[in-house]
């Protein structure tokens, strides 16, 4: 009898052990400590970027819930839609019975994810704003999906070519940048912000740095700062109409040298790994603007 209960006793002990060496924990970009029993199997992400990142990180195939506007990779246009960034169809996440959800903290309705915490979801909030920080949250997603051999292989193929791109422009002669994100309202992007990350990367300088996160701004003050770039986004994977109504202004630097560019939105407003294509698009355009 004696002997029994020293077995139970150790078996109870191992199995114990081996339930607290599957807890998996991360830190959110909240400073909040995230903790799941095993590997999630169930992942609702409510940001296209977060849909991205989940993919290269090697948990697409967990995702059973998206929100509107998760296009990339063509796998994802296949998984329902569960809200938009700023709306959640709160019934539909708590159906699905996700076992982790990645929010957005800036673009998702607090109040609403804040519920989902309250219903005891395991919610990771995300806030990437730099590009160090991309490479951190694939290795976030994958240790959450138990992918790690997948994600830790992202995360240093992105963080090489970041080195080499710094490498690259690190001496280069600084060219002055005006990125316009929208036209009505004039909108920019100031420091603290990956597009601003982007620029200093390639060797330029955001002439908005000195800006909060997305400055609504004046035609003046782009006349007064006299970029010898503007690059444009807009919302669509096509040049906007509006990029030339710059040619107005003759006397700005990126007008009288033909100094005005567009790269897709897609390539440098979302914090994903197709971030890399779209730095090495700009780097390119600022060297155009030096060597001419």
């Amino acid at each position: 009898m004696r002997m029994m209960q020293l077995l139970f006793a150790l078996l109870l002990c191992c199995t114990s052990a081996n339930l607290l060496a599957q807890t998996i924990t991360v830190i959110d970009d909240l400073e909040r400590e995230v903790s799941l029993p095993g590997p999630a199997q169930r992942i609702i992400s409510l940001a296209p970027s977060l849909t991205e990142l989940l993919f290269v990180a090697g948990a697409g195939n967990r995702i059973v819930g998206v929100s509107e506007f998760s296009d990339y990779p063509p796998q994802a246009q296949g998984i329902p839609v569960v809200g938009r960034y700023d709306l959640l169809d709160m019934e539909a996440i708590v159906a699905f019975g996700p076992d982790l959800i990645v929010a957005w903290q800036s673009g998702n309705p607090q109040a609403a994810v804040q519920r989902l915490i309250d219903l005891g979801f395991n919610v990771y909030i995300a806030e990437p704003r730099t590009l160090q920080s991309i490479a951190l949250q694939i290795e976030n997603f994958g240790q959450l999906a138990g992918t790690q051999t997948t994600s830790n292989a992202a995360a240093q193929y992105f963080n090489e070519q970041l080195t080499t791109l710094a490498t690259r422009y690190a001496d280069a002669t600084p060219v002055s940048v005006f990125y316009q994100v929208w036209n009505e309202p004039l909108i920019s992007v100031g420091g603290n912000e990956l597009i601003n990350d982007i620029i200093t990367l390639c060797g330029g300088r955001n002439i908005f740095a000195d800006q909060g996160l997305a400055p609504k701004i004046g035609i003046e003050a782009v006349l007064s700062r006299n970029p010898e770039a503007i690059i444009a986004s807009g919302m669509d994977i096509a040049r906007p109409e509006w990029l030339d109504d710059w040619r107005r202004w003759p006397q700005l630097q990126a007008v009288a040298n033909n100094h005005l560019y567009f790269i897709p939105p897609d390539l440098v407003q979302r914090h994903s790994l197709r971030v890399l294509s779209g730095a090495l698009q700009m780097c390119a355009q600022l060297e155009q603007v030096r060597t001419r």
